[in-house]
This record gives structure tokens, C-alpha cells and sequence, in this order.
């Protein structure tokens, strides 16, 4: 089941918003401020956020470019705030879409079916999203935290096969058979010289060694 975290400060159109959205098979969490947005988005999986401006402690601008230092989870802004420069500062901080105030119902579901297509790469753009990794499968590019990461097509081909199949050891051999050619058929040594130079550009935990057999990336785990 897909996850919307909803954050409004208006109970009731807060109530409202979660009566639709599970009724059409969505799991839904709210907060009513900003601080209790941040939380709830560091303690759960969500697939997507619905973000309202005016909002106490910290304002969704505020809460939007905190998320997006961490991850590239799709936003859409929810707001009374129809102005053109509200809309602009909102896209400038990357969200996917801005909606007013009064807003329609089916209109607002069809456009969370249609953000969500385009993020989980059924649309138009393929990438892959791990914690705060995303891997632009068309644009051979690598990201971390908005941040390019400089990676060479070997290792780009690597980092996709280990996130293809999250949850699974991958042996060595394996590898090479899917990345290499024969030249290198019995050299699994290429493979540990290349996760070495990949865990080094990422710069976090994501490549498990599982020590004799091979590697792993986790299954992320989804509430």
C-alpha cells in the first residue's frame, strides 16, 4: 500500500484528506506543524508528501528544503497561497506539483496517480530511489542528497544491479558475468576494486559485504 504523509494544520481538511485518500487504498499519516512533519518523514517510509505552507513552528517552505536535502520523495504543495511567486518559490525548492485552495478531490487523486507514475519511472523518467540515492537510469547519473556523484559507467552499471535487486546477495562472479566480459572471467578481484571506489564516491553505508560470498544492498524497508 502506498503512503502519503499529509501535513495541514487544519484538522479538518487534515480528516478530510485522509478519509479520501484511504478510501481510494492509500495509507496515510498527519502532522499538524512543521516540526511534526520532519518527524514523522525521519520515522516512517512515505511514497509521497502533501504539504501545506502556513504552517506553525516551521512553514512548508522550511519543511520542503529540509527533505530536500535528504531525499528526493515527491511533494506536492497543498496551500491557499495562489500567488505566482508562492508557486515559483515552491518549484525553485523542487517540489512536483502546487495546488489552491479550494482544490477538487478527484482532481487532487488524479494528480497524485500521476506524480507517483512519473517517480516510480512508469512515465517518462526511470530512476531508482534508495534512502537518500537516486539513480537517473536514462541520464547515467548518480545522486546523493541533490548532490551529483562523479561515477564511471562500471560503476553506474554496479550500483543499478545491486539496487535491482535489493535484499539478495550478489556473488562475484555473478557480477562479472553480468558486467564484464571474458577477459576478466576469473578476476573477481575488478569487482572488489570497483565497490571500494563506489562505497568512496557515496560516501555512506549503502553496499553490504557478506564476507566469502559476495555483496548486498537491504531490501528498504516500506510501512
Amino acid at each position: 500500500m502506498r503512503q502519503i504523509l499529509i501535513v495541514e494544520d487544519d484538522a479538518d481538511i487534515q480528516e478530510l484528506l485522509q478519509n479520501f485518500l484511504e478510501s481510494a487504498g492509500y495509507g496515510t499519516v498527519a502532522a499538524l506543524d512543521g516540526i511534526a512533519a520532519i518527524e514523522q518523514f525521519h520515522n516512517g517510509a512515505y511514497d509521497l508528501i502533501l504539504l501545506d505552507i502556513l504552517l506553525p513552528k516551521i512553514d512548508g517552505y522550511g519543511v520542503c528544503e529540509l527533505i530536500r536535502k535528504e531525499s528526493q520523495i515527491p511533494i506536492i504543495m497543498l496551500t491557499a497561497l495562489d500567488g505566482e511567486e508562492n508557486q515559483i518559490k515552491g518549484f525553485d525548492l523542487r517540489i512536483d506539483d502546487y495546488i489552491t485552495k479550494p482544490f477538487s478531490m478527484p482532481i487532487l487523486l488524479r494528480k497524485i496517480e500521476a506524480v507517483l507514475r512519473r517517480f516510480s519511472g512508469t512515465d517518462h523518467i526511470e530512476r531508482i530511489i534508495y534512502r537518500n540515492l537516486m539513480m537517473d537510469l536514462e541520464g547515467y547519473k548518480v545522486y546523493v542528497n541533490d548532490t551529483t556523484i562523479d561515477v564511471t559507467q562500471r560503476e553506474f552499471e554496479l550500483l543499478r544491479e545491486l539496487l535491482r535487486n535489493q535484499g539478495r546477495v550478489l556473488t562475484r562472479q555473478m557480477l562479472l558475468n553480468r558486467l564484464w566480459s571474458y577477459d576478466f572471467y576469473n578476476d573477481e578481484r575488478i569487482v572488489d576494486t570497483h565497490i571500494k571506489n563506489l562505497r568512496k564516491k557515496l560516501g555512506g553505508d549503502y553496499i553490504e559485504t557478506i564476507r566469502g560470498v559476495g555483496y548486498r544492498i537491504d531490501k528498504e524497508l516500506k510501512k
